[in-house]
């Protein structure tokens, strides 16, 4: 420093000492400085004050030599000690200096900038609110000092400061949040810890109402959430506690729509005990904002979904998610399947901008936010609750497909996703219809779930796909956003027409059964493609075939689905799997107690419906000789049966037909066929019956299935009692008769035609090589 540079009004002695490297030295000059300055005040003479001010900031604390400095910081400390209550009128020239040297290299003098800042600080009081961002922004940085003397001292102007935000009703909200935002999304626990500080301060003032910018600080709050340090989380777990009982006291204030997204991120983030904090603001949410949420349900459950497959090491956060999928569920209504048109007094929707998005440091928001869907006006409020939302399905449809159609999601999430699938057919029929065609191939594809209860749900939304009137047209129109769907050509519908046998009067269209008009269009595609699984993946049909056709049959109805499988597999090209699925009909037709109705229906054939019935079932089952004749043992056509057990002589029998022949005989000694059995007491009346198991007898060779039916014969009273066809003609007959509108001698005719197409199609195969003869020599 320039010793002949004038300093005046400062006394030769009193620059001397301030850039004395001594600070007993220094002391003594500041309180000379604080005389003089007092002296000023008392003439009023602002202009040295003012100069006294200007030259121990420029050529002092900004001086390049360190001891001038800390002299220039402990002189404006005695300046502002000096003026009072009047420093507020220099504050800016007075901090301005100091907080410069708040980034100086040596930690003595950041230690002394502190100190002075403190002394300016705690005289002007209140008058230093107009510029606490430079404050706070200097102390934020001084936060995180690696020098302890620093920090301690900052610490206790942090604690005046607060002390004077406390106090005063004068605090500037509006123009601090931008820095709290901005320091919010610090790396430094220190300066984390500072932050979090400082909002729980501002958040138990009165007069300060934090909650408005909550939007503003949330993504922030919950970044620092996730920090290291275990003290830092837990000051930031009470942040949001408290936040949190604010949003439940004060929901009609809340910015529900535009913090939404912020959560969606922060739900499916790795870390617990965020994603844990996130979920249950998600709870709070939903319920208090209700039909607000709704235009954010993809994103929502694009996070909640996968939180349903945890295990218990996640007990809590999946308890909370389930919460969640529940009240976010109970949100879509009827209404909602109204059009898409804006209803009378509806706001225009719109997306958020991205930047609307708070940034994140170390955040894949973009990923995150797959399906988020931000369709709200930001600052919609819960006092808008009652305001019409339009629900878009688009978004959630496609969340929903993505979770579905991922193999290594859990089985609790794809139940949860068939669920949402389920209750959006029901509410919102219409629009949902507009998707099934992009949803049917991973519905059938859901079938081969290793579950029984992701197959059961996954029936239960096949069931009301085709059932509901809402799919009654063939083209459910256009999607009201994506094009979602999928080929045609998995859907398609082939023209059929119905045998002559049948009187289809009161059939509507080819969708259903004449018994059963509810069908829509979707139920005979769902049919075609449930065959075509089954004809495809032959273990699924072994495997869960019976599971999945009993349990339709207590969706939907039972004649109606064999009815119209009866129908697709009369056109079967592949004549084995046509005689296998056969098999596994009847058995099912036979043996489940689902079907019992069925059973009953088609016992006596007195009804018309129930001989179309018999007719379209047996043309199919033609394609299974030994089915055929149980069929006919059902519906108390003995005579018929004994007529088919005479063509099988022609037929070629192999060890599959015996073993079949084997199952036949099984199946006449369970309860379902007890009315058979006791027809055996009335042997005159019943001399077909008794012929038939006499056929079936002589076809099976010496096993345990011989000996069984053998046994049985033998138990029937007066066998010398059996009437030829002459003497039958004399005897009154009180056996059922045939029906008038059925021809069995076409029948029979039928029958023989497809036994001849199948022997035909296996002497192709041995032709070929690829077929092991397995015909048995009697």
């Amino acid at each position: 420093m320039n010793p002949e540079k004038d300093f005046a009004p400062l006394t030769p002695n009193i620059v001397r000492a301030l850039n004395d490297k001594l600070y007993e030295k220094r002391k003594v000059a500041a309180l000379e400085i604080e005389k003089l300055v007092r002296e000023f005040v008392a003439q009023n003479n602002t202009v040295q004050i003012k100069h006294v001010i200007q030259t121990l900031s420029q050529e002092f604390a900004l001086s390049q030599h360190p001891h001038s400095r800390k002299g220039g910081l402990i002189g404006l400390a005695a300046c502002s000690i000096a003026l009072g209550k009047d420093s507020g009128l220099y504050l800016k020239e007075l901090i301005e200096p100091v907080l410069t040297c708040f980034n100086d290299a040596d930690s003595r003098l950041r230690y002394y900038a502190c100190e002075a800042l403190y002394n300016i600080v705690k005289v002007a009081r209140g008058a230093v609110l107009p510029h606490f961002n430079v404050l706070f922004d200097g102390l934020s940085k001084l936060a995180a000092d690696p020098d302890p003397n620093v920090k301690s001292g900052s610490e206790l102007l942090d604690r005046l400061l607060k002390d004077i935000v406390t106090e005063s009703n004068k605090f500037d909200l509006v123009s601090f949040i931008p820095l709290l935002r901005e320091r919010i999304y610090s790396n430094n626990q220190y300066a984390r810890q500072f932050i979090i500080s400082w909002i729980l301060v501002l958040e138990s003032v009165p007069d300060i109402n934090l909650l408005d910018y909550l939007p503003e600080i949330l993504d922030g709050l919950f970044q620092i959430l996730g920090d290291n340090g275990k003290e830092i989380r837990k000051m930031c777990e009470v942040v949001l506690g408290e936040f949190l009982k604010e949003i439940k006291k004060n929901p009609s204030s809340v910015k529900f729509a535009e913090m939404a997204n912020i959560l969606v991120i922060h739900c499916q983030t790795t870390d617990d005990l965020i994603q844990l904090t996130a979920m249950c603001w998600m709870r709070e949410f939903i319920q208090l904002a209700g039909r607000v949420m709704l235009p954010y349900s993809s994103g929502i459950l694009t996070a909640v979904l996968p939180c349903l497959a945890y295990d218990d090491r996640k007990k809590s956060i999946k308890e909370v998610a389930n919460v969640c999928n529940q009240s976010l569920m109970k949100l879509v209504t009827p209404e909602d399947d109204e059009p898409d048109e804006l209803r009378p007094g509806q706001r225009q929707a719109e997306p958020a901008p991205d930047d609307a998005l708070p940034k994140q440091e170390g955040t894949a928001s973009g990923e995150a936010m797959v399906g988020v869907t931000s369709a709200l006006p930001p600052g919609l409020t819960h006092s808008t609750e009652r305001a019409p939302v339009t629900l878009h399905l688009d978004g959630i449809v496609q969340v929903l497909n993505c979770h579905l159609s991922d193999t290594a999601i859990g089985m609790m999430t794809r139940i949860a996703v068939l669920k949402w699938l389920y209750h959006l057919y029901i509410k919102t029929p219409r629009k949902m219809f507009r998707h099934t065609d992009s949803l049917f191939p991973i519905l059938l594809q859901t079938l081969s779930d290793e579950s029984d209860e992701v197959i059961l749900k996954d029936l239960e939304v096949l069931a009301e796909i085709a059932s509901s009137p809402a799919g009654q047209t063939d083209d459910p129109g256009p999607l009201d956003g994506p094009d979602l769907r999928a080929s045609h050509s998995e859907l398609q519908v082939p023209t059929l027409s119905r045998a002559g046998l049948l009187n289809t009067s009161g059939t509507k269209g080819l969708e259903c059964s004449p018994s059963t008009p509810t069908m829509n269009s979707y139920f005979y595609k769902f049919m075609i493609n449930l065959l075509k699984r089954f004809s495809s993946e032959r273990k699924l049909l072994e495997v869960r075939g019976p599971f999945i056709i009993r349990s339709l049959c207590l969706l939907l109805n039972a004649e109606n689905i064999f009815h119209s499988m009866a129908d697709i597999l009369l056109r079967e090209e592949d004549l084995k799997f046509a005689s296998t699925m056969v098999h596994a009909l009847n058995t099912i037709l036979l043996t489940s107690t689902e079907l019992f109705q069925l059973r009953n229906q088609l016992k006596d054939l007195k009804t018309l419906e129930s001989q179309n019935l018999f007719c379209c079932l047996y043309r199919s089952w033609c394609h299974n000789p030994v089915t055929t004749v149980s069929l006919c043992f059902l519906t108390q056509n003995y005579r018929h049966a004994y007529d088919l057990i005479q063509k099988f002589g022609d037929l070629e029998v192999t060890v599959d037909f015996l073993a079949e022949v084997d199952k036949l005989v099984q199946l006449i000694e369970c309860p379902i066929f007890t009315y058979l059995r006791l027809q055996l007491l009335d042997v005159k009346n019943n001399p077909y019956l008794i012929k038939a198991l006499y056929g079936l007898l002589m076809l099976l060779p010496q096993s345990s299935a011989f000996q069984l039916l053998s046994h049985r014969l033998q138990c029937v009273p007066n066998p010398e009692l059996l009437q030829t066809e002459d003497s039958l003609k004399a005897a009154p007959k009180s056996q059922k008769a045939d029906s008038p509108s059925i021809d069995y001698a076409e029948l029979l005719q039928h029958f023989e035609k497809v036994q001849n197409k199948h022997l035909e199609v296996r002497h192709q195969r041995s032709g070929r090589g690829d077929h092991l003869d397995r015909r048995v020599v009697l």
